[in-house]
């Protein structure tokens, strides 16, 4: 599913380059007068009809002459040489803005994916250099790695690591039937690390960093299903200060776009959760987010699932009938929650992203075995061992708030309605225990200090 405007808009887009400097430190936003000149897809073809001579498209270091760009720079010559001059063996997909080889680069050997972004895009030339930017800035486990570049002339190409796996969609939408489906197990790791992913973007990146096209297309996968965010060529500098959201052409794919988004233009980082939401349902129910195939009242996913989230008796409606029943339907219930609260259609009532991680790795940390567990439906009173003694601890990688959530109690409670509410009170509860904390550290600080000082004035 490509990229493409979800609605009209007559707001041009800016583009917020990144001035490069340390992970650790401010990433500090800089937008230069050339952006603004970025040649078309359009223009370079008048220029070529009216026999003009070749035209060069500025590239990351002609934009940003002064920034230290961490990638490599390649040139076509070797990156037709490591696809084997593009061929179709070597072809690997297409997405909005160009197609991807896999490759191997003759100088060292890796195996590469390699992006030729299409030179009569209207809007590659501006995507590939915010990709080349902000993957030269920002760096974490769940994010692909960029390892270089090339700009030759109008030719623009993205070097990546190469992800053995493919994307998310590729295991998990369209199956052919003598395809294994995901296991439920499989689905959570997964769901977690996409969330850390976007953690880092938004809560360690300064300013944050908002995503603008979650999917599942755009979720790569190493060896073990560990994904990785890849794509960021729409991605934004978020807010800073008391700016309470930017505001932008509407940019992403269609089924993924919070509501508010689309509507206003108005991005904050709860547009990335709603986006987040909507490829977790589709984790938990196998479904598309946009299937025209389905019946009428079926084809948006998120449409479909809301009146659902009501009804306990439905729950086993929205998992996946290639589970053939192999969840915990406890874990069920609480992945429901989890992605009813970052569907919300008020921004404000979403949750953010950290505290989505906190859940999600306990949902992964929690092996479920099929041979030792109940299948799906079970009355409350039976306790497989995936309840693991029904309280959430803090998670074993530390991530998130570590927040308690209590799982014992009747059916009405692990609804996805009621484990919301409980998650949200649990997680006041953190903040406000932790502010405590840091109360009672800096009084006794205080106090120190102020004991020293003592001391040192009686023995002076």
């Amino acid at each position: 599913m490509g990229c493409f405007p979800c609605f009209d808009s007559k707001e041009e887009e800016n583009l917020n380059p990144v001035k490069e400097s340390d992970v650790q430190k401010p990433i500090q936003p800089m937008v230069p007068d050339n952006i603004s000149r970025l040649t078309s897809g359009r223009d370079r073809l008048r220029s070529r009809s009216n026999g003009g001579s070749k035209r060069e498209l500025p590239g990351p270091k002609d934009v940003m002459p002064g920034a230290n760009i961490a990638a490599q720079t390649f040139t076509f010559r070797e990156l037709a040489a490591a696809t084997k001059n593009f061929r179709p063996e070597s072809f690997l997909g297409e997405g909005g803005f160009g197609r991807v080889y896999k490759g191997r680069l003759e100088s060292t050997g890796q195996v590469v994916a390699v992006k030729q972004l299409d030179r009569n895009g209207l809007q590659g030339n501006r995507e590939f250099l915010v990709e080349v930017l902000m993957l030269s800035l920002l760096h974490h486990p769940n994010l692909v790695s960029l390892i270089g570049y090339c700009a030759d002339g109008d030719q623009r190409l993205l070097v990546y690591e190469f992800m053995p796996l493919g994307s998310l969609e590729d295991h998990l939408l369209d199956l052919p039937p003598d395809k294994e489906p995901l296991d439920w197990n499989t689905r959570m790791k997964i769901a977690a690390g996409a969330a850390k992913g976007l953690e880092y973007l938004h809560d360690k990146a300064n300013p944050p960093v908002i995503y603008r096209d979650f999917k599942s297309s755009n979720i790569l996968m190493e060896e073990g299903f560990h994904p990785k965010l890849s794509d960021f060529g729409l991605a934004k500098l978020g807010p800073v200060g008391d700016k309470s959201h930017v505001s932008t052409r509407v940019m992403g794919t269609y089924g993924y776009c919070a509501p508010e988004y689309a509507m206003t233009g108005q991005l904050t980082v709860k547009s990335d959760v709603y986006s987040f939401g909507v490829v977790f349902l589709e984790l938990i129910t196998g479904r598309k987010a946009i299937d025209s195939t389905r019946p009428h009242g079926e084809q948006n996913l998120v449409t479909w699932a809301r009146p659902l989230f009501n009804d306990r008796r439905k729950f086993s409606k929205l998992a996946d009938p290639r589970l053939q029943g192999r969840y915990p339907m406890r874990g069920l219930y609480q992945a429901l929650a989890v992605a009813s609260m970052c569907i919300q259609e008020q921004a404000a009532t979403r949750p953010l992203i950290g505290d989505v991680v906190t859940a999600l790795s306990y949902l992964a940390n929690q092996a479920y075995d099929p041979n030792t567990a109940s299948h799906g439906h079970r009355s409350s009173g039976d306790r497989s061992r995936d309840d693991r003694g029904g309280r959430i601890l803090k998670n074993e990688e530390g991530t998130g708030s570590g927040h308690r959530w209590d799982l014992d109690g009747s059916e009405k409670e692990d609804s996805p309605k009621e484990t919301a509410r409980m998650l949200n009170r649990d997680l006041d509860r953190e903040r406000a225990v932790a502010e405590a904390k840091m109360w009672g550290e800096n009084l006794r600080e205080k106090r120190r200090q102020s004991a020293q000082g003592s001391f040192d004035g009686n023995n002076g």
